[in-house]
This record gives C-alpha cells, sequence and structure tokens, in this order.
C-alpha cells in the first residue's frame, strides 16, 4: 500500500510543478504528516524532492527527474490498454494515434508486462450498439472530433425538426450512447451547455480560433444530469397498475430501470390476490401500452381508463385467437 502510495506521489509531483503537503494530502487521502514521512522516505531512496519553505512553499521535483513505468503491475498495465476502446476510437479517426500510443507504452514497460495489450484485448471487448440495430458512425464525427481534441470552435449547421440551424459551438466533448454519438457543446453567446446528436449536423467547419476551456466542466456529470433532464422530460403521464410478483421482476426490462424502481416506490402491501399497486411514470398512452403489453397477464391496468380499454381488447382478441 505504501510503495503504490510512494509511486503515485512521485506521479503527481512530475505532472504539476510543485504542490503542497495539503494538496498532497488530499490526492492521497492521507494526513501531512504522512506526507512528510513519505516526502522523507523518497529522497532518502535517491528521488529528488524537495521541499520549498514558507506560506507558498510546497514540494517538486528537481533536475527535471522522471520516472520510469517500471512501477507498474500486470492489473494496472491491463487496465491501461483497456482505457481505449477501439471501435470509437476507430470512429473518431484516432485509430493510428491509439496504436502507436500502445506501442510506446510497450515499449516503456518491463518485458514480463509488455504482452499486457494482447492479454486485454482478448479478455475484454466493448460492442456498444444495442442488440438488432445498425448505427453507422456520422460522416462528420472525424472533423468535430477534431476541433474537440483541439479546443477549436466550429461553425456547424444541423437539423431540428424540419429547419436547418446554424450555430456557433464551442465543442467541449464526445459521448456515445447506446451506439449513438453526441457532442457537449458551450453557446458562445449565451454561455449555455448543449447536446446535439452528430448524425444530425449537415456541415462542420473548424476555424483558426481556439476556446478557453473551463477546466472545471464536468463531462461523466454534465452527460448524467442532462440524460436524467431528458428521460425525466418525455415522462408526461402516469398509468396506475397492479403487478404479480413475476411482474414486478419482469417491469424493469419493460421500462427504463430507474423509471420502474421509483414506480415500486409507490407500492402499497400486497392485496389478496399477491398483485401490488403502483403508479407508473410514463410517456404517454401509445408507448405504455406497447411497454407494458409484453408483460401479458402479469399486469393489470387500472388507470387511465383509455389505456385500460385498450388492454382489455386487446385481451378480448388475444383470448378470441386461442378459443
Amino acid at each position: 500500500m505504501r510503495a503504490a502510495r510512494l509511486i503515485k506521489m512521485v506521479l503527481l509531483l512530475q505532472a504539476r510543478p510543485s504542490m503542497t503537503a495539503a494538496e498532497l494530502a488530499a490526492e492521497l487521502e492521507v494526513s501531512e504528516r504522512t506526507i512528510t514521512r513519505d516526502a522523507q522516505a523518497l529522497s532518502e531512496a535517491g528521488v529528488p524532492v524537495y521541499a520549498d519553505r514558507g506560506r507558498t512553499g510546497g514540494y517538486r521535483l528537481i533536475g527535471g527527474y522522471r520516472t520510469r513505468l517500471t512501477g507498474l503491475g500486470r492489473s494496472e498495465a491491463e487496465a491501461l490498454f483497456l482505457s481505449g476502446v477501439p471501435g470509437a476510437l476507430r470512429e473518431m479517426g484516432l485509430a493510428d494515434a491509439a496504436s502507436a500510443a500502445r506501442l510506446k507504452v510497450s515499449a516503456a514497460l518491463m518485458p514480463s508486462l509488455r504482452d499486457a495489450s494482447q492479454s486485454a484485448s482478448q479478455r475484454f471487448h466493448l460492442d456498444a450498439p444495442g442488440w438488432f440495430r445498425e448505427t453507422p458512425a456520422p460522416e462528420l464525427l472525424p472533423a468535430v472530433a477534431d476541433a474537440v481534441w483541439d479546443d477549436r470552435r466550429v461553425s456547424a449547421r444541423y437539423c431540428r425538426q424540419d429547419t436547418e440551424v446554424e450555430r456557433e459551438l464551442e465543442p467541449y466533448g464526445l459521448v456515445l450512447k447506446a451506439g449513438v454519438w453526441y457532442v457537449c457543446a458551450r453557446v458562445p453567446d449565451s454561455g449555455a451547455y448543449r447536446v446535439y446528436r452528430i448524425d444530425r449536423f449537415t456541415s462542420v467547419v473548424a476555424g483558426d480560433e481556439r476556446f478557453a476551456r473551463d477546466e472545471e466542466f464536468d463531462l461523466p456529470g454534465f452527460w448524467d444530469e442532462r440524460a436524467e433532464q431528458f428521460a425525466r422530460a418525455i415522462l408526461r403521464s402516469e398509468a396506475v397498475v397492479r403487478l404479480t410478483e413475476a411482474g414486478v421482476r419482469q417491469l424493469p426490462h419493460a421500462t427504463d430501470r430507474v423509471v420502474a424502481r421509483e414506480a415500486m416506490g409507490t407500492a402499497g402491501e400486497p392485496d389478496a390476490s399477491g398483485r401490488v399497486t403502483v403508479t407508473l411514470p410514463v410517456e404517454n398512452e401509445d408507448v405504455a401500452y406497447t411497454q407494458l403489453l409484453s408483460l401479458g397477464p402479469e399486469v393489470e391496468v387500472v388507470a387511465p381508463a383509455g389505456l385500460r380499454a385498450r388492454f382489455a381488447d386487446a385481451a378480448a382478441r388475444t383470448a378470441e385467437l386461442y378459443r
């Protein structure tokens, strides 16, 4: 445990000109007293860690010291090679760069770890799109990806409903969700962050101007927040249903898992037949009909009346088929 912490401390000091004891303690989740002892241990081991005294002081490496990657273990090396998803890198036009980077890392590893790339690729493969759907990469994805990596402002035209709109955008990050590519971008005029489907772009032109990136922007956090907002925004109606035990188990497969969990939070005690009544957020009656129909006799729709009538009709027609 301590050896791993010392290696991480050296890597942190390599990445930054100087760090205070408090900053190192926060990064390594130890006390400042432990940082002092670790710095002394590194110095005694020949790592040139220098402590600047005073209010603005801190720890730094002197003499351009760089450590080799010999501290990587097998699991760490394999995890490193898993960090790039081959299909996504290829679609962004980064396959050659990723291949060159893997070769350079492999060359720096100890001989016993140099098969980590092959070992990882034979044990893990990510196939992002869902079953029974083919989602080709958007033609303009490489252009958007180049702008993202280079922090370049772009002029983009995209289809919004039946119209084509032009926007100046500062592309912050790319997201691949269920085989569909999105770009999270800031609109310079308003400063607002928005999400755009890349396959709806009709043109993307990167300018010479680089934008100043907000270093506090958190792409995963932003995406999670917007995804939840989107899911909530489309759930404009509710359906009251009675579920058997089997229906309760199958509900997360018929609708969104988060929505199913929220619905089960409204459940009361089972009735005499063992069914529980829940209120389920739904997009509209048509979507609810399609989703809940897959549960068959494990669900009874109580409300709204129109949806209950559609299920009664479907049940009658189904019974007639098998009579």
